[in-house]
């Protein structure tokens, strides 16, 4: 008899009423020995099993405790009680895996409410709670809208590199790898490390963009991107910072500034609405998690949306286009800079925002996602395209409530010598990135691109706080442990 998954279950019962069939899973309660909430993690809600205790052996019935899993065989009827359409009368009975209740005490899957900073220390047993096994449904479903609306869009996936030799972002904050012997490292005759003697025979870490690669695949492929794996050595321990995260970054031949910007909009209300669409059950538990959290927060401090409600009005509300100066000019004149209530006052044009700046024009002052632009050369990356006023690069992040910057990126710079000149005063070795100098000589065009994080994606769609919680196996300083 085939195995049904209790989504498809629930979802299509009326073809299986009053027939035998086969579901598997763990158990989540059992109730007066008789009502078993049985969950295989194909979705938020269980599946009711009733058994006749004495159609079974005492024995099996002993052992059917939270977190054992079973094979269950019965017949689909309609439910007697509240809360379900449907049960299953249970005839037949197979435990697959114990549990040991004397351990069971220990961990995350004792049936009561536990702290996310337990759950984050059970993190290999976390994906059996409701609120991650929806936190992680969820995810999966943002990362398949990514490859729709790409594929859809007619761009090419692009594999690009985990190991680098180039340092993308110019901020140094990088993973080294190496074959040495740690304790035996050969040394060059003035003392430094001998790196022609490691295995790639030059300095290598692991990337913290894919950018630089996928670009020359853009120069011959026309439209594509890169999702994979991306790392940063920042010692930081914020609710916002992993070292390993997930990055997304198509590059699009021809597009400019204003065509990068537009392709940043589409594509973040595409994914959004895929999950509004296909993940109702998940997000309405997030929601009401999320409604319960405001209300212990002092009322000043409250949401004004639910969940959902916001998700659906980032999808219909056009973001708002807004110049870096003018947006440094709202922030100067903004009475929380002028009271001093920010932590990083405005004082001049030039400086780099910080999140609390980006959330009050998001939050605060337009109240809806904003898209900044035109930021001053000096504060962005080397590859950016100079504006014609000689400081300011066609720069672009979109901020969104709650998060801040949520993708960064930009017109790239097409013209060589602008590039090498660029390269030169920021101390970026063309030596060392001759490769995408090259990118420049043979049919240069004009080009746009940008960065997702899909943690902070992941953050936004979920209603969590901290980044932690949006990835299986969060790597922060101090904490590789699973």
């Amino acid at each position: 008899m085939k195995r049904q998954t209790i989504k498809s279950l629930l979802a299509d019962y009326k073809k299986v009423l009053h027939h035998d069939i086969t579901v598997q899973g763990w158990v989540r309660a059992f109730r007066s020995n008789r009502f078993i909430a049985l969950n295989d993690g194909s979705t938020i809600n269980n599946l009711q099993v009733v058994v006749d205790f004495e159609s079974f052996d005492e024995e099996t019935i002993k052992n059917i405790k939270t977190a054992s899993s079973l094979k269950i065989v019965g017949e689909v009827v309609e439910s007697q009680g509240a809360g379900q359409n449907i049960e299953i009368i249970a005839k037949k009975i197979e435990i697959l895996g114990d549990n040991f209740s004397e351990d069971l005490e220990k961990t995350v899957l004792q049936p009561k409410k536990h702290s996310l900073e337990v759950l984050r220390d059970q993190a290999h047993l976390r994906f059996r709670t409701n609120l991650f096994s929806a936190v992680f449904r969820i995810r999966h479903a943002i990362s398949f809208a990514i490859h729709k609306f790409f594929n859809d869009g007619e761009f090419f996936y692009i594999h690009t590199p985990l190991i680098t030799g180039a340092d993308a972002e110019g901020a140094g904050e990088m993973f080294s790898v190496t074959g040495f012997d740690l304790n035996e490292v050969p040394r060059t005759e003035d003392g430094s490390v001998d790196y022609e003697s490691d295995f790639f025979g030059k300095k290598t870490s692991l990337t913290v963009s894919g950018q630089l690669n996928v670009e020359t695949a853009m120069m011959g492929l026309g439209r594509v991107y890169t999702f994979g794996p991306t790392f940063r050595a920042e010692n930081s321990n914020t609710t916002r910072h992993l070292a390993e995260f997930w990055m997304v970054e198509p590059e699009v031949a021809f597009n400019d500034l204003e065509d990068n910007i537009d392709l940043a909009e589409d594509f973040l209300k595409f994914v959004i609405s895929y999950v509004l669409e296909n993940c109702k059950d998940d997000l309405e538990f997030l929601d009401k998690r999320f409604a319960e959290e405001q209300k212990q927060k002092p009322e000043k401090d409250r949401a004004k949306e639910g969940l959902i409600e916001k998700l659906e009005n980032v999808v219909k509300k056009r973001f708002m286009r807004v110049s870096y100066s003018e947006a440094i000019e709202i922030l100067m004149n903004s009475k929380e800079n002028k009271k001093g209530k920010f932590q990083f006052p405005v004082e001049a044009w030039g400086c780099d925002l910080q999140s609390e700046h980006e959330r009050y024009l998001v939050e605060k002052h337009f109240e809806s996602p904003v898209v900044l632009f035109d930021y001053p050369a000096e504060i962005k990356a080397f590859y950016m395209k100079l504006n014609e006023d000689g400081k300011t690069v066609r720069a672009m992040d979109v901020l969104f409530p709650g998060i801040g910057e949520i993708i960064g990126g930009s017109q790239r710079e097409e013209k060589l010598s602008v590039l090498k000149a660029k390269m030169e005063k920021m101390k970026v070795d063309e030596h060392e990135l001759w490769w995408y100098l090259d990118t420049r000589k043979f049919g240069s065009v004009p080009h746009s691109g940008f960065g997702l994080g899909l943690e902070r994606l992941v953050l936004f769609i979920t209603g969590m706080t901290n980044i932690r919680d949006v990835i299986p196996f969060p790597r922060t300083p101090k904490t590789a442990e699973f």
